[in-house]
């Protein structure tokens, strides 16, 4: 479940947010209760974001962007998906993967998303994208001189802020997920600690590793 509460149908009275409950859910639907959404999702980002109307509307707000954005929505959609893939969230890597199938992008490059670096797949600014994405996520802003002047080749001014305020917004949104549990990222901790055998009780590991008897 989401560690924040979801706001039933009967109490959102936002015209925004109950035009996203009956155009994502269907009018007669609960989606706080009734969850499923047309891409497979439960639908609970709507729900749990409904708590603060200002921050649905903000958030909504990012995702109209799109309609007026010059940048080609292909290099978006890499962004937005390898940002999800590398800050770790199921949801938004997810969700891209089925927006770049929608643009027609070939499986090979869906596919590579997490090993981009080998994958030969990918024009060169496909790849400087993908760099920069990680230069943004996995290095907290740090992108060399030689993978910005690819995108400086390519594209417009422009399209770079549009490119890097898009990422940045979806690297928000997995971080968002993962630490509020939303729809695909309402999982357990994959890291913990595996049990010695019964019987193990307090033996020195290191010990054991030094050849010490």
């Amino acid at each position: 479940m989401p560690r924040l509460r979801e706001v039933p149908r009967a109490e959102v009275t936002d015209e925004q947010i109950l035009f996203f409950y009956d155009h994502l859910f269907a009018p007669d639907r609960d989606p706080a209760v009734d969850h499923g959404t047309a891409t497979g999702s439960p639908g609970d980002w709507w729900t749990v974001f409904a708590n603060s109307p200002d921050v649905f509307r903000h958030a909504v707000r990012g995702f109209a962007l799109y309609r007026n954005a010059a940048l080609d929505p292909v290099l978006r959609e890499l962004g937005q998906c390898r940002a999800g893939w590398a800050r770790g969230s199921q949801f938004v890597f997810s969700q891209h993967c089925k927006q770049m199938r929608a643009l027609g992008m070939p499986e090979e490059k869906i596919a590579g998303i997490p090993y981009w670096q080998t994958a030969e797949c990918y024009t060169p600014l496909e790849r400087a994208v993908l760099a920069y994405t990680d230069g943004i996520v996995l290095d907290g802003g740090r992108v060399a001189d030689e993978v910005f002047a690819v995108l400086r080749k390519e594209l417009t001014d422009a399209e770079i802020l549009q490119l890097t305020y898009i990422t940045c917004l979806y690297e928000m949104h997995a971080t968002m997920s993962k630490v509020l549990r939303l729809e695909f990222d309402d999982r357990p901790e994959p890291i913990i600690e595996v049990a010695a055998p019964e019987g193990y009780g307090n033996r020195d590991i290191s010990a054991d590793l030094a050849g010490e008897g």
